[in-house]
């Protein structure tokens, strides 16, 4: 989609379930997830089940130009075409997370699990069970290599470092972040302790400097991967905090809240940017009820130009980085998570009938500023920046203190 238009449903995939499956318990698909390359796609599909399927999808569904760049035909042919996979994780199960791909650490765990073959390349998907357990499955076989033990409620969010030192966290309803480290079998290197609620989400900055947790309260922690101790608390939220992402700059940290709102934050100085309210479209709805307009998700897309929000006012909105009013609407109800392409135009949300969708996303040509301030402040801080001997208007691009 061109920037502007309306999202436009590409496909919709819905559970096949086996007739035992009867009943609406437990189906939500509270978690989707590209891997990096954008190769495979994994939705938990509810009922215990998570798919593995290879992107793109069959040719039926999706138009053309919607394939994923980092598999070309000659490639396929020469691996052989990558099969849908079904992985039975015996929980419900929360959270999703692929680690990077191709990574040298993950070599050395295929290697462990499988010495025949130690030169291959391996994909790895974290899952987050009802029960406290994290399983990590190998996608090219869908074996389980890896039962993570440790916390004692629900695992609700997952997230690798992006560098591919295969280092994972962990969020749950126990209050606590974990750190793992699958290149030392899974060993817990770190339990991160001070949330009051529910931790509901972790996210990582891709330059693996920081870590962002969101509780089921007012305020988001932001802590170093480094020492992994406590930065500084983000506040400003009215209620609980469910969603949180990195700009992929790690420049800017978005959180999202039941409040109907999504701040915008500076993780380097701690200051609020940018509110962004949801108020309702429909007039028939009543805008008093704060409860219709909750946010569910948020996530950046790959370029850093648009946000995309999922809110129980059932609608899908995309926003332009610098304005304060959506884009662009798509229709969609009951609406739990979302995430992007890897390599854009098209967004992924799930819903609590186990149902995905995926929508056109708007693709643009990033400006050369742009792309010049997203390279600079991949490795500048805030901080750095303003240290800089640069005229005034430059410093407050490259800080996103423009809008």
């Amino acid at each position: 989609m061109e920037a502007g238009e309306e999202p436009l449903l590409l496909a919709e995939l819905k559970p096949g379930r086996p007739h035992q499956f009867d009943w609406k318990s437990s189906c939500e698909t509270w978690s989707v997830a590209f891997s990096p390359d954008g190769s495979w796609f994994a939705w938990s599909q509810g009922h215990c089940i998570v798919k593995l399927i290879p992107w793109p999808l069959e040719e039926q569904f999706i138009p053309k130009g919607f394939e994923a760049k980092s598999r070309s035909k000659n490639e396929t042919k020469g691996r052989g075409s990558p099969k849908e996979k079904t992985l039975d994780c015996g929980q419900i199960v929360w959270g999703l997370a692929f680690s990077p791909w191709p990574s040298p650490p993950s070599r050395k765990l295929w290697a462990r699990h499988h010495p025949q073959v130690p030169d291959v390349s391996c994909l790895v998907l974290a899952t987050g069970l009802n029960d406290g357990q994290i399983k990590i499955w190998e996608v090219q076989t869908g074996l389980l290599l890896l039962n993570l033990s440790g916390h004692q409620d629900v695992v609700r969010d997952l997230s690798f470092t992006p560098s591919g030192s295969l280092i994972l966290v962990s969020a749950s309803r126990d209050k606590t972040l974990r750190i793992w480290d699958l290149n030392k079998h899974g060993k817990q290197i770190q339990v991160l302790s001070g949330h009051l609620q529910w931790v509901y989400c972790c996210s990582i900055s891709p330059d693996c400097s920081m870590l962002c947790s969101a509780a089921g309260e007012k305020s988001v922690f932001l802590w170093s991967m480094r020492s992994y101790t406590l930065i500084r608390k983000l506040e400003g939220h009215q209620s609980s905090v469910v969603s949180c992402d990195f700009s992929p700059d790690s420049a800017l940290l978005v959180t999202a809240s039941y409040d109907t709102n999504v701040i915008m934050w500076d993780p380097y100085t701690g200051e609020r940017l940018r509110s962004l309210h949801h108020t309702q479209v429909d007039p028939a709805m009543d805008d008093s009820d704060v409860h219709i307009s909750s946010l569910r998700s948020v996530c950046f897309s790959p370029e850093g130009l648009y946000l995309a929000t999922v809110a129980d006012d059932r609608l899908l909105r995309i926003w332009a980085l610098e304005l304060k009013t959506p884009i662009a609407f798509a229709p969609m109800t009951n609406g739990l998570c979302c995430t992007f392409f890897p390599h854009g135009g098209v967004i992924a949300t799930g819903t609590r009938d186990g149902h995905v969708q995926f929508w056109t996303a708007p693709r643009v040509l990033s400006s050369l500023k742009h792309l010049c301030r997203k390279a600079l402040r991949s490795f500048l801080t805030t901080y750095q920046v303003l240290a800089l001997p640069i005229p005034k208007k430059m410093k407050e691009f490259l800080t996103y203190r423009t809008f």
